[in-house]
């Protein structure tokens, strides 16, 4: 039994490893290089905005790929399903790094850049949910809040893995080297993680939830059709109480960045170490999120990390007006407080539904909520950063986290069905 537990983790952390180092280079490499290389303008924060559109276009795939995935992973089981999903974000992830720029190409060059950012947003959209069931389905009584916070490590080590190698390029590598050729190197190893991730996923069995819900009737023919009918209040439920996340995430990691190496004027490298040690305060607080998850409930949980991120939002301005030890204060505020909003998803959001719709209810719900706190926030941040200055990008964030903990509140805690 420890042996299969022991493979069960591995292959929901392998998995959403991989995923999630995929979407971070995508995300580094959108605030680093993809404006000038990409998309023509005068002004470097033009370009910054246009690619950080083009990042926004993963999370309008995501949706779509959790409801294709949720319907095939509720009707044909999880391994298939974990298995092509993984694929499907791993080869569009590596086929960017052959993208020729806006120079050689002209607008085909964002184009396809566009077409394989929805390829890597539609594998990640069935990707999550699907680990996460694989984590808590196999969770012996007690321990669901533990085991369902391991596909959420996948978070901080991707992270890890893709930050550390672009920083890596960066003391090796001339910045023209840089911008010439070296931010391909990451898009390239990206087919070696795959081959990991697959090679650990095709060992797996399916779940004893799903094996049980086939036996007691067969798979809902169209599942989204049965969750929009019968459960689709706690489906919007999970959109909002996933938006604090997603907020959070992506002010500390691509606004951030973005905003550090232009108007605050540091060095790339510099930003990336920064971000490299505060990304373990998000591991520390996915651990401790997951063992209190099982010692009170994962939804209570993640109404201390909404505060959090409340509190984190309003105190963004002042710490980064200090500089660089107010950039990296603010980093692990906000990312401890993520692993707070984070680590319990895997136990409270597929609780929400029965077996028999759960792939679907929980990858739709995760996926479109982070369209709203995750998508548009890099976007919206670097506009009002822009036009007003770094507190209305604060309060949009303690707005986000103020959302969630609004639809926390109201959602009476349930057991899983």
């Amino acid at each position: 039994m420890i042996k299969k537990h022991a493979r069960v983790l591995s292959a929901s952390l392998a998995g959403t490893a991989v995923e999630f180092y995929d979407f971070y280079i995508y995300a580094t490499a959108a605030a680093l290089v993809f404006g000038p290389l990409f998309f023509p303008a005068e002004d470097p924060g033009a370009q910054l905005l246009a690619a950080y559109a083009s990042f926004a276009v993963a999370f309008i795939a995501r949706p779509i790929g959790a409801l294709a995935f949720g319907h095939f992973g509720d009707r044909i089981g999880r391994k298939s399903t974990l298995v092509a999903s993984l694929l499907i974000m791993g080869l569009s992830t590596f086929l960017i790094a052959f993208l020729p720029g806006y120079a050689s190409i002209g607008w085909a060059a964002p184009l396809l850049l566009c077409i394989l950012r929805f390829g890597q947003g539609f594998g990640l959209g069935g990707e999550w949910g699907g680990a996460a069931l694989l984590a808590v389905e196999n969770a012996p009584p007690g321990w669901r809040g533990r085991f369902g916070m391991f596909p959420q490590f996948g978070a901080p080590i991707g992270f890890i893995a893709a930050n550390g190698l672009f920083l890596l390029l960066g003391l090796t590598l001339s910045e023209a080297d840089f911008i010439s050729w070296g931010w391909r190197l990451p898009f390239l190893a990206s087919i070696l993680l795959v081959a990991i991730g697959l090679w650990v996923r095709l060992k797996l069995t399916e779940t004893p939830a799903f094996t049980a819900a086939l036996a007691q009737a067969p798979p809902a023919k169209v599942p989204l059709v049965e969750l929009l009918k019968h459960h689709w209040r706690l489906t919007l439920t999970g959109i909002f109480g996933v938006i604090a996340c997603f907020a959070l995430f992506y002010i500390a990691t691509a606004f951030a960045l973005g905003h550090a190496t232009t108007a605050m004027g540091f060095a790339r490298e510099t930003v990336l170490q920064v971000q490299l040690v505060t990304i373990l305060f998000l591991a520390l607080g996915i651990a401790l999120s997951g063992w209190l998850s099982d010692r009170f409930s994962p939804r209570t949980v993640l109404i201390g990390g909404s505060i959090g991120g409340i509190l984190a939002g309003l105190a963004m301005a002042p710490l980064l007006a200090l500089g660089l030890p107010g950039l990296a204060v603010f980093l692990a505020l906000a990312l401890f407080t993520m692993g707070f909003v984070y680590g319990p998803l895997g136990a409270w959001l597929p609780g929400l539904f029965p077996a028999r719709v759960r792939y679907t209810g929980a990858s739709l719900a995760f996926n479109a909520g982070g369209i709203i706190g995750g998508g548009l926030t890099p976007v919206i941040a670097q506009s009002l950063a822009t036009s007003y200055g770094l507190v209305p990008v604060g309060l949009w964030l303690a707005g986000a986290c103020g959302l969630s903990l609004i639809t926390l509140v109201l959602h009476r805690a349930q057991e899983p069905a």
